[in-house]
């Protein structure tokens, strides 16, 4: 068996065992019960990397000023949210979805947490939503 790194380490102790889980709807219920604890609140989010939507309009031929006009009224990854809540369900496809509120417009969004990060770098929501990421991502 490999050694885990450091990263999974962290995963696989919130799941009490010595691997890594794969992503199911069980497993996503304890990640989501664990965060609810861990997080420190307030927590500000932002994207990771352009949402689905955003990448026509990010990479050409999408226009800018479109991009713009949509942004108006759909979440981006350039904008600033407070972590309000997460969402009940849990789906291994989408994963864990949370209540964001835009910090511009305070306009109301369910996004999947794993498309997020918190905007501060150095702290430990950075590090808790980062191995969520990685662990979603890698182990559906």
């Amino acid at each position: 068996m490999p050694k885990l790194d450091k990263q999974d380490q962290r995963i696989a102790t919130i799941f009490e065992t010595e691997d890594v889980p794969d992503v199911s709807t069980a497993t996503l219920q304890r990640y989501r019960a664990y965060l609810q604890q861990h997080l420190e609140f307030p927590c500000q989010l932002t994207g990771i990397e352009d949402f689905d939507w955003e990448e026509y309009y990010v990479i050409v031929p999408g226009s800018k000023a479109e991009h713009e006009r949509l942004r108006k009224t759909r979440p981006s990854c350039m904008d600033t949210y407070d972590l309000l809540s997460f969402d009940d369900d849990v789906d291994p496809d989408s994963g864990l979805l949370v209540h964001v509120r835009r910090v511009s417009d305070k306009k109301t969004f369910l996004l999947p947490l794993a498309d997020l990060e918190a905007t501060k770098k150095k702290t430990k929501n950075y590090q808790l939503l980062d191995d969520y990421a990685v662990w979603f991502v890698n182990w559906r």
